[in-house]
């Protein structure tokens, strides 16, 4: 084994695998370390059963990646993401806004993967890059860095010694904890459920997001499964009603589940375990440090709405590749971690305050904040330079 590289991945969860797939193929030597190792199958003990929907902007770094052309064919495109406000006395839309990216472009808005399929055509394509070293199993552990390089300890005892280290291990980052670098976190008393369903009516490649209070429903197409429509679904509600529906019995959840979708897609059933995860808005006060650069959720966590987390970290990706393929002689240097910090951050903070309103906004359960909220909602999207401004941003097109 190596003890020495270009660049150090800590984190092995699909931001940190699109980065050591990114660096591998621009050439650069690659160590990648996660302390578990990847589930890859869809109907085992835990595996990650969320989805993640691939925006436009994505599209080009992974196809630049050689990720692309694996995940293609499983790829379900959003073409229409719509918005359904049914904050009224019965769980019934009373808004419906569509923002249809045939408004902005010849593409869809993007492309919606599941989560444990992503991390197997990932390693897969991992083992055809010679210069890259995944190392499933083997977590970090400490860190010691001068102005040349950096020197990274790992669980199996063993240390790497390299140019930059890149922290992509979680909202806990052990790296970025190590480089001394703080967060501002918020708690909304949420948990996310997560899991995926078939339904009789089709999806159509419509994405849609329903807004009542606890915070939003969203179901997200999946390509059809076992002959039928199918969707994958986060449903936000506060923590002790989150836990309660994780513990009820299928027939009465689905039940719940088909009331809470408004009955848009007949009637739900569930086509996979649910998986419950807690929800936070967080942001670090620095992206980077001497030889360490912070990216996706070691750098940023968002609550899962209009599909930003992961692309917001394909973001902080594309913007280290470019300055480390631009000054390869620089790489880890304080002249492109200082760059990579001014580059994201300001659009960071931006879009985690932005995304923290717009979840506060559908927590609400006072009637009249919610029909105030529809109010808003109709008189926002209805405007078309708005909508169309509003996509734009959505994407990250500047």
């Amino acid at each position: 084994m190596k003890d020495c590289c270009d660049i150090l991945i800590s984190g092995g969860g699909i931001a940190g695998l699109t980065a050591a797939a990114a660096f591998g193929t621009a050439g650069f030597d690659v160590v990648c370390v996660d302390p578990t190792p990847p589930i890859t199958e869809r109907d085992v003990d835990g595996s990650d059963l969320r989805t993640t929907a691939f925006l436009q902007p994505a599209h080009g770094l992974l196809e630049q990646c050689g990720l692309w052309q694996r995940l293609d064919d499983h790829a379900a495109p959003l073409q229409i993401m719509r918005i359904v406000d049914a904050g009224g006395d019965v769980p019934e839309p009373r808004v419906v806004r569509d923002f249809n990216a045939a408004d902005i472009s010849d593409q869809p808005f993007g492309w919606n993967l599941p989560n444990w399929l992503l991390r197997r055509e990932m390693v897969a394509r991992l083992s055809e890059l010679p210069n890259v070293d995944f190392r499933p199993g083997t977590g970090t552990v400490s860190l010691f860095t001068r102005t040349a390089e950096a020197r990274v300890g790992l669980s199996d005892g063993s240390r790497i010694r390299c140019k930059l280290v890149v922290a992509a291990d979680g909202r806990n980052s052990p790296m970025r904890e190590a480089a001394g670098i703080n967060v501002h976190t918020t708690r909304y008393g949420q948990k996310a459920l997560a899991f995926a369903v078939t339904h009789p009516i089709p999806h159509e490649n419509v994405s849609t997001e329903i807004h009542r209070s606890g915070g939003p429903f969203t179901l997200v197409p999946l390509p059809d499964w076992q002959g039928q429509p199918s969707s994958a679904i986060v449903w936000m509600e506060r923590g002790p009603r989150a836990v309660e529906l994780l513990n009820t019995e299928p027939e009465a959840f689905e039940a719940l589940m088909t009331e809470r979708s408004c009955g848009l897609f007949g009637p739900l059933k569930l086509a996979s375990r649910r998986t419950i995860w807690p929800i936070i808005s967080q942001s670090a006060e620095r992206l980077s440090g001497e030889r360490i650069a912070l990216m996706a959720e070691a750098a940023h966590v968002v609550p899962p709405i209009g599909a930003q987390g992961l692309n917001m970290s394909l973001g902080d990706l594309r913007s280290l590749l470019d300055l480390a393929q631009a000054r390869p002689e620089g790489l880890g240097d304080a002249q492109m971690l200082d760059a990579y910090h001014k580059a994201r951050h300001a659009e960071i903070e931006m879009r985690v305050k932005g995304i923290d309103l717009l979840n506060r906004a559908s927590m609400i359960e006072a009637r009249p904040l919610r029909d105030a909220r529809a109010m808003g909602l109709n008189a926002l999207y209805s405007l078309p330079p708005v909508r169309k401004t509003l996509m734009q941003m959505g994407l990250g097109v500047r």
